[in-house]
């Protein structure tokens, strides 16, 4: 009985271990885009943006998307059906037009092997504009 107890023990510590890393790793991502987005004024959603207005792209580890653009504003995008992205992850995107939209499709390739490494699809964009300075 003794065995059955310890045996029990082990395999609840072992199968909540992975929940654990996972909301770590979550809790992380949250705090990295926090301290992106601060000192800025997050706006009304939208469905698209223009990608001619696009300078850069960050990927905020099982997050969000950051979408820089050229006029110093900031499009935080998290994919539908969570996030599993992660730094060495190439973002491939192919779009019919000229805007990038909530439910485009987005490739993942891994940065070392360059095979596909999953998908997602867009959520909104949440625009975060920079705040007045302080006086």
């Amino acid at each position: 009985m003794r065995f059955l107890s310890i045996l029990s023990i082990a395999l609840i510590a072992a199968s909540t271990a992975p929940l654990a890393a996972r909301e770590r790793d979550n809790a992380a991502g949250e705090a990295a885009l926090s301290r992106i987005t601060e000192r800025r004024d997050a706006g009304k959603p939208v469905d698209c943006i223009n990608l001619r207005d696009i300078r850069s792209s960050e990927i905020v580890p099982n997050t969000a998307i950051v979408y820089r653009m050229n006029n110093g504003t900031l499009f935080v995008n998290r994919p539908q059906g969570g996030a599993f992205l992660d730094r060495d992850d190439i973002l491939v995107t192919r779009t019919i037009g000229t805007q990038l939209c909530r439910i485009d499709i987005v490739n993942l390739l891994d940065r070392n092997s360059r095979m596909m490494s999953g998908s997602l699809s867009l959520g909104d964009f949440i625009p975060y504009s920079r705040l007045p300075p302080r006086n």
